[in-house]
């Protein structure tokens, strides 16, 4: 769990925003300057998880209770009774996208059940989006899934393709391409190359995915799948230019639902 201090005592003066994912839950606290940040796994109780996660960081962060304005995205926004607004993951990663890489024009995000692709307008408004939510491929299950079937921790992934030459993966449904994967452990082919042809796999269908929207850069790539270096610069070759990663690129979601609380508290005040 990461957060940083914030020197203030008046919750007034922030907002929240949180992304509640189907792996982890992500806090952002947003004052119109500045942010903190922090994370934690998702549950089986997400309401209460988002709650003891923003509790935690105001603590960390010298307010003595949660800010009266939050905003509450990803798949168990409904489930938060404080938030004032339950924005789309859309229009949160568009928000936090534009914020954390001012002139973006389009964006991806894949997360632990979705994969999306938003294109932004010229002043960094929302425009149109295409998702694949009805198969896990390609998402971060479905890595999880892989690096259980190789053995290898999900966040060496990165790593042990970096240098690899790709070996072609037919299969992108999870339980096919486990299968699959097994198969080619059995031939013995590296785990480096078969871990590189997933992430080149990944890199073509997010590609695709993509290219009904017309991409043109700046792009940025969002999610917790973002964090994974190889699959960034193979998505940036599939598209014919690189993709952005913000340093916070898994908090776009979470940053988007502060900023948009944000404005809502301001356009409240000003009525």
């Amino acid at each position: 769990m990461t957060s940083l201090g914030i020197q203030t005592k008046n919750p007034d003066q922030w907002v929240a925003g949180l992304d509640i994912g189907s792996t982890m839950v992500k806090a952002v606290l947003y004052n119109g300057n500045e942010y903190r940040k922090a994370m934690s796994p998702a549950g089986w109780d997400p309401n209460k998880i988002a709650t003891d996660l923003l509790f935690l960081l105001c603590c960390r962060s010298n307010l003595h209770k949660i800010p009266k304005v939050t905003a509450a995205t990803g798949y168990g926004r409904h489930s938060m009774d404080k938030a004032v607004l339950s924005p789309t993951e859309i229009s949160c990663h568009a928000k936090g996208a534009s914020f954390l890489i001012p002139g973006c024009r389009f964006v991806i995000d894949i997360g632990g059940q979705d994969a999306k692709a938003i294109r932004l307008s010229e002043d960094g408004g929302f425009k149109d989006f295409v998702m694949n939510d009805k198969c896990a491929a390609g998402t971060g299950r479905f890595l999880s899934a892989m690096a259980q079937a190789l053995s290898v921790p999900v966040d060496k992934l990165s790593t042990y393709a970096e240098a690899a030459t790709p070996h072609r993966i037919n299969a992108m449904c999870t339980v096919f391409a486990e299968s699959e994967v097994i198969s080619l452990i059995n031939q013995g082919v590296s785990r480096h190359a078969i871990i590189a042809g997933l992430h080149a796999s990944i890199a073509r269908r997010t590609a695709s995915m993509a290219a009904s929207l017309h991409p043109e850069p700046p792009v940025v790539f969002t999610g917790g799948v973002s964090q994974n270096h190889d699959i960034a610069i193979k998505i940036g070759e599939e598209m014919g230019f690189p993709v952005i990663v913000p340093d916070d690129s898994i908090y776009t979601g979470a940053l988007g639902a502060a900023l948009l609380a944000w404005d809502w508290k301001r356009e409240n005040r000003e009525k």
